[in-house]
């Protein structure tokens, strides 16, 4: 994979990052509904595509990232620096656990690593980029509870059934379900990702969609299409 993306209005250097830029982060910075978000942190940052994507999508957002990998972080901050919003974008390079107090935001992001039974990869760093607990996930979902405005949100993706242990366990620190996105690779397959939002207080009905990456073999579907259309050069 060549080290340079280049989107419409950034590009992205994924050299010295162990995670490259993928669909399910893509997906992420599309799909969920940011709001009037004026503050957005991004946890895991990695490349820092979906800040960027966030960036590019809120033009009125302060968006910090976190990335405890010191080589990405420091990738991800050449990112944010040679892009147009680099104003209003900060680097972190630290793990969330390790964040010093930056107040609170209005909408926490993260495409976490979720390989929880998987063997561990050899590779120290994509170890760390990939693979997780559940330990990881309680502690994420408490920093998220205390670090969101009231009424604030999280977004993950996550496999299935991950997502549905994730909402029960978000449920004991006050982060209630408001929307789950069904990502399947062709209509009519398994669930193959969860975008899952909760929201702090929320007790309403979730909202649940589909969301089709493939229309037929090479062929992307016309919602996916539509979705990258405003980020990818190809579309």
């Amino acid at each position: 994979m060549a080290s340079i993306f280049q989107f419409k209005e950034f590009a992205v250097d994924q050299s010295d990052c162990a995670m490259k830029i993928n669909t399910d982060g893509v997906l992420l910075a599309s799909l969920v509904d940011v709001g009037s978000s004026a503050r957005i942190l991004d946890i895991g940052t990695g490349t820092g595509v979906i800040a960027l994507m966030l960036a590019q999508r809120c033009l009125d957002s302060e968006i910090a990232a976190v990335e405890v990998d010191s080589l990405a972080a420091k990738r991800a901050e050449m990112n944010f620096n040679s892009s147009p919003y680099a104003e209003r974008m900060k680097l972190h390079a630290c793990s969330f656990q390790n964040l010093d107090d930056i107040g609170l935001f209005d909408f926490i992001i993260s495409n976490p690593p979720f390989y929880t039974d998987s063997l561990h990869n050899p590779d120290a760093r994509k170890k760390l980029a990939r693979h997780t607990n559940l330990e990881f996930f309680n502690e994420l979902l408490q920093f998220s509870a205390a670090s969101l405005q009231q009424q604030g949100r999280l977004a993950l993706i996550l496999p299935t059934l991950l997502a549905e242990e994730l909402g029960v366990i978000a449920q004991s620190f006050g982060l209630n379900l408001l929307e789950v996105i069904q990502i399947r690779s062709f209509e009519g397959e398994d669930i193959i990702r969860k975008i899952v939002i909760f929201q702090q207080g929320f007790g309403g009905d979730v909202a649940i969609s589909d969301f089709i990456i493939y229309q037929a073999k090479g062929v992307y579907s016309d919602m996916y299409r539509a979705t990258l259309k405003p980020y990818f050069l190809a579309f």
